[in-house]
């Protein structure tokens, strides 16, 4: 079965006509099963802890994200978001999922999640002591830190992340390679870090299409280092796009699934109410 779990509305509306390009697409590529993933920042419900945790200040990293944080954010509520998602259900093979930040005060998502019956939920990394590392507009902030630095952080993010007990899947493992800034020193110690804490959590990773095609990196996530060590853990995977136009939905599908084979898995994970089922890859 050919499955995407991870994609995004926010470029447009909550508006069928417009998702229906999403449907389109995963119908061309041969997409049995899609799963929407809005990310937390589109909910006023979050963005409290947004405030807590980016840096905010006057330097050029803490300047951009002032701005990003006024920029198409916390436009629906999630009650807007269930009842949206129970229109599309009606007709379409559709999960409804969220991907939350990677919060430091993990009870307080646990308090905002609590009242939602979502499929499955994603935890990703998407800052580092505060700071957008994914964001091109303030990239050069990766000169101010080494890899080492760099690696720890994520390591230990997803360790809470983890250790929450809140999340079925992390999503886009170590895609902090998005702009090629790659290691020259042994990273098996993190990637056996971050494998241990998944493991132990009964984690799955999303291996997502997205740094493929929307990064320079140009590669799959995890990269091949990590599936290694994800396979040596048993860590089940979902496989996804990463979408945030419609026409993206599905994409590199078949080459992910290629991908995963080559390391020797030969089932994914599919979602209902976050209950979980092996099938096998499409």
């Amino acid at each position: 079965m050919k499955i995407d779990y991870h994609m995004h509305f926010e470029y447009g509306s909550y508006d069928e006509d417009w998702v229906q390009g999403f449907f389109d697409a995963a119908a061309k590529r041969g997409i049995g099963e899609i799963g929407i993933t809005e990310h937390s920042h589109t909910f006023p419900e979050f963005q409290a802890l947004y405030y807590e945790d980016l840096v905010l200040d006057d330097s050029f990293v803490g300047s951009f994200q002032q701005k990003w944080l006024k920029k198409n954010k916390f436009k629906h509520t999630l009650d807007d978001y269930f009842a949206f998602m129970e229109k599309l259900k009606a007709k379409h093979a559709i999960k409804t999922g969220i991907e939350v930040c990677n919060f430091q005060d993990q009870d307080k998502v646990r308090d905002i999640l609590k009242g939602y019956d979502f499929d499955y939920i994603i935890g990703s990394v998407h800052f580092l002591r505060g700071w957008a590392y994914d964001s091109s507009e303030i990239k050069d902030e990766w000169n101010r830190h080494s890899l080492e630095e760099i690696y720890a952080w994520y390591a230990e993010e997803v360790e809470k992340l983890a250790a929450s007990g809140l999340y079925d899947v992390l999503g886009h493992p170590f895609n902090i390679r998005l702009f090629k800034y790659l290691p020259d020193f042994d990273v098996t110690p993190i990637l056996e870090r971050v494998a241990k804490a998944l493991k132990k959590a009964d984690m799955a990773i999303d291996v997502n299409t997205g740094t493929r095609y929307r990064y320079p990196i140009a590669e799959i996530s995890p990269y091949p280092d990590f599936m290694r060590v994800a396979a040596k853990y048993d860590l089940p995977i979902i496989t996804s796009s990463d979408a945030h136009q419609p026409e993206d939905c599905g994409n590199y599908n078949e080459e992910a699934v290629d991908y995963v084979r080559g390391f020797g898995y030969t089932e994914l994970l599919r979602f209902s109410h976050r209950e979980r089922e092996r099938v096998p890859l499409g």
